[in-house]
């Protein structure tokens, strides 16, 4: 008896090590409160849906990348959404070899968003990768994709202007230094070639353009003709094109984002260019209706008008001491319509918009600024009284010569009828001058407004002739 109970002892102390020892293993799996590292729950597909993939069995939180298996390899996903026990997952690549009842592996730690003065004169895809064949990109660290949000009390004010190099924003609408404006245009009137003009001759630092959603062939357009070896030296292109799929042009307007604000936070006034906002929207609309989401105004999902102002609203002043973003999103009217949903929610976001009217484009006249219809909500804080008046003046002039264009054209208005429209009936050709400015030409803020001030206010020597 004394035997078997000694026998019993052991084999319990030798049961008590090796529960000891399993437990020891399996707190070292256990999730780290610091790092967030610890068992990694695989998961099995179960479905693909056009470029929704659905998953079981897959452990991590919204956001998280996630590799899948394919044949031969494997390629990232994000999970963007669960239902029960169904996870979600948008690839950020081509599915090529995708095969069925595939691994979901969750990626411990994602990868941030590579930054540095080594990405000057670069142009890159929305994972950072070169697109120009220039070799590696020397980095100087990385950071958030998301961002980090800043107190708007922090923020410094909108205090001084910033030279774009384009005559008509110069005088007529100018740009303060951290201010986000729309670029408001349909298709083929130039907001590209404008986009360009401004790479070339801005006062800014350092320019980061975002190319999301565009054709292929305007990539390659953009940065060698638009905006050429000057414009690309201290410039960084992120181009995410029309072929990528919808969560590669989300992360391509996130990573340009995410390189201006390391720039700023450097000191330096970043100008950034967002072509364009509405691709950035019609890829959220993709993802949030693959995963679900109700359509709303015009299909668009009520994601897509909760992610607009999260985008933007990182662009702008930071706090003191930093720098500035100056951001152009380009806003695509469908069908020449300012009301388009995007549109009209950008309007109500930014501060700003510059709509380029067909109108205009038409007559000949680029760029195809409609001065009457474009507004910079900073004015106020940027101009003095006697700028703001010659501004006013101005568009008063252009107003009364457009109500009454196809009088003057047909010959059936006389003069004396209107003081304002006699006044603008002969300083017209000035005013197309004025107005209008050839891709190669530079002006810069102070040679904008001697220009603006001497057109209302001709010498007397001009007069004469």
């Amino acid at each position: 008896m004394s035997a078997n109970l000694g026998r019993a002892a052991v084999a319990g102390d030798w049961l008590d090590a090796r529960n000891l020892r399993l437990a020891s293993r399996l707190s070292k799996l256990a999730p780290d409160p610091a790092t967030g590292r610890g068992v990694i729950h695989e998961g099995i597909l179960r479905r693909a849906v056009g470029l929704t993939l659905e998953a079981t069995g897959c452990e991590a939180p919204m956001g998280a990348t996630c590799k899948v298996e394919v044949d031969g390899g494997w390629i990232d996903a994000e999970i963007v959404g669960f239902a029960g026990e169904r996870t979600y997952l948008m690839p950020s690549a081509e599915l090529h070899g995708l095969l069925p009842n595939a691994r979901v592996v969750p990626v411990r730690r994602r990868g941030g968003v590579q930054v540095g003065e080594g990405l000057l004169g670069r142009v890159i895809d929305s994972d950072g990768v070169p697109l120009d064949g220039k070799g590696p990109i020397r980095g100087e660290g990385s950071v958030s994709m998301a961002g980090v949000s800043i107190n708007p009390l922090a923020r410094e004010p909108i205090t001084q202007s910033l030279d774009v190099g384009v005559r008509a924003i110069n005088a007529m609408l100018p740009i303060g230094r951290g201010q986000r404006v729309g670029l408001f245009a349909g298709s083929g009137v130039g907001k590209s070639t404008l986009l360009g003009m401004m790479t070339r001759f801005t006062s800014a630092d350092v320019i980061v353009v975002g190319l999301i959603g565009e054709r292929g062939r305007e990539v390659r357009d953009f940065v060698e003709s638009t905006l050429g070896e000057e414009g690309l030296r201290r410039a960084v292109v992120v181009a995410a094109p029309a072929d990528r799929p919808p969560l590669a042009r989300l992360h391509g307007a996130y990573r340009a984002t995410a390189i201006a604000e390391w720039f700023r936070d450097q000191g330096l006034n970043v100008l950034l260019l967002m072509d364009s906002l509405t691709r950035f929207a019609q890829a959220q609309r993709e993802i949030g209706l693959s995963v679900g989401e109700p359509p709303t105004t015009r299909g668009y999902p009520p994601s897509v008008f909760a992610k607009l102002p999260a985008l933007v609203e990182r662009a702008g002043n930071g706090a003191a001491g930093r720098g500035s973003i100056t951001a152009f999103y380009t806003v695509l009217t469908e069908g020449d319509d300012p009301q388009d949903p995007i549109a009209d929610a950008a309007r109500a976001i930014l501060d700003g918009h510059i709509l380029l009217s067909r109108r205009v484009a038409d007559s000949g006249l680029y760029p195809a600024i409609d001065i009457e219809s474009s507004v910079s909500r900073v004015v106020q804080d940027i101009a003095d009284a006697p700028w703001r008046d010659r501004i006013r003046r101005l568009k008063q002039l252009v107003s009364a010569y457009n109500s009454h264009r196809d009088l003057i054209a047909i010959g059936a208005y006389q003069r004396g009828g209107n003081p304002m429209v006699d006044e603008a009936m002969a300083r017209w050709p000035e005013i197309v001058s004025f107005l209008g400015q050839d891709i190669a030409q530079a002006a810069d803020l102070h040679h904008s407004k001697s220009a603006l001030d001497e057109l209302l206010h001709p010498t007397a020597k001009d007069t004469v002739e």
